[in-house]
């Protein structure tokens, strides 16, 4: 299981997260970040291309994966953003308080073990007129598609990392202290149990 979780699961993410429809949605949200920046779960680096680099200061970008963080390199290498990556999990950001200027998380709410206590750490070091900006999968409308989510959901999580397909990605940012800006929701193609998608910006109460 060890070596499924250190090699082929990252191999699986970087597949899935970089269809075509998924690189279109970076490159609808990423160009509106500025100044400081903190990425959470910046995985094979999907996202650096996609950022404003006359208006991005420099990135933080949070990654626990060393496979992961090993295959970002090639594309922070190629962007003229200072990148810094560091090991630590969302669970506890080594940032200081109200430190950072917009906050991205793209595919990655879904897999963070504790993601309440992830969101309040975001909320911490979150400037008070920052911006957190957000496109993920999650728990979907119907009540009918909810009841296969909840059935599925512990199986899939043992084969796809940590991921899960349930999370009501709204109600977790309001509850650790922001209001919803920009939002929008829409199923991707494919089976509505896994493609309900979450996109917008919030910013601290």
């Amino acid at each position: 299981m060890k070596l499924y979780d250190t090699y082929i699961v990252p191999a699986l993410i970087r597949f899935v997260c970089s269809n075509k429809r998924f690189t279109e949605m970076r490159q609808a949200l990423l160009p509106h970040a500025s100044g400081n920046v903190l990425e959470i779960g910046i995985g094979s680096g999907l996202n650096l291309p996609f950022y404003n680099q006359a208006t991005v200061k420099r990135i933080f970008a949070l990654e626990p994966s060393d496979q992961l963080r090993k295959n970002a390199m090639s594309m922070v290498e190629k962007i003229n953003i200072p990148v810094e990556l560091s090991a630590h999990g969302a669970e506890a950001i080594p940032l200081e308080k109200q430190s950072m200027d917009t906050i991205v998380s793209t595919f990655t709410l879904c897999s963070i073990t504790d993601i309440e206590q992830a969101l309040r750490e975001m909320r911490r070091v979150l400037k008070t007129d920052g911006t957190l900006m957000f496109c993920e999968h999650g728990r979907a409308p119907e009540n009918h598609i909810q009841r296969w989510q909840d059935r599925i959901n512990p199986y899939w999580k043992k084969l796809a990392g940590g991921c899960n397909i349930n999370r009501d990605i709204h109600a977790l940012i309001k509850q650790a202290g922001f209001s919803i800006n920009e939002s929008h929701s829409e199923y991707m193609q494919g089976p509505k149990t896994f493609s309900y998608i979450y996109k917008g910006i919030a910013r601290p109460d």
